[in-house]
């Protein structure tokens, strides 16, 4: 059951820093150059780790709450969206893909919602958990994207791989993930209200 008392917890918190996480990632990528390319991955990487820590905290100390419950998804969603948006004009992501993910998650929300006015849940299913992975993955490989002469501070002349390509590869993967799960949404919502 959700602690109501206890609102500003360590997971909560981490959570909000997620949320925080989002302007210093549209800043970084208004000044699009290697380097603020390479903070906004670095960034993003931090913030997406909260997600898994949040999370296991909050059950491990018992300590969920309706304001976590509220904010783990959105912050989620945020984060995701943000860098997927910031991406187009860099001409990494094509916006079809990008409007697709939103619509599928504003349409997610809104059968949600529908069925808690109704008094009933529907839960995150674990495609969209691996959806949420493929997608942060995918991103941090897409803000990542030129070629990097160094490794660990040591330069390498052979060794300056490009991560667009893996990034783009698993991009593709989350946006099926994306729609695969957004049906499942559909089929469990008119199960519940066929019956």
């Amino acid at each position: 059951m959700a602690d109501k008392t206890k609102l500003l917890n360590l997971p909560n918190i981490l959570t909000l820093s997620r949320i925080a996480a989002v302007p210093v990632i549209v800043f970084l990528l208004l000044f699009e150059s290697k380097q603020s390319c390479l903070w906004a991955a670095i960034v993003f990487t931090a913030a997406s780790m909260t997600d898994w820590l949040d999370g296991y905290l909050a059950r491990k100390w018992g300590i969920v709450t309706i304001l976590g419950k509220f904010l783990d998804p959105l912050a989620d969603k945020l984060i995701v969206i943000a860098a997927l948006v910031m991406l187009i004009p860099l001409g990494r992501v094509p916006a079809w893909a990008v409007f697709v993910i939103l619509a599928r998650d504003l349409i997610v929300t809104g059968i949600r919602s529908i069925a808690s006015s109704e008094g009933i849940v529907i839960d995150a299913s674990e495609l969209g958990k691996y959806k949420t992975i493929f997608q942060m993955i995918a991103i941090v490989g897409l803000l990542l994207h030129y070629q990097y002469y160094w490794f660990f501070g040591v330069q390498y002349e052979f060794l300056h791989p490009s991560l667009h390509n893996p990034g783009i590869f698993i991009f593709y993967i989350s946006l099926f993930l994306t729609v695969w799960s957004g049906g499942d949404y559909f089929v469990k919502f008119f199960k519940v209200f066929a019956k």
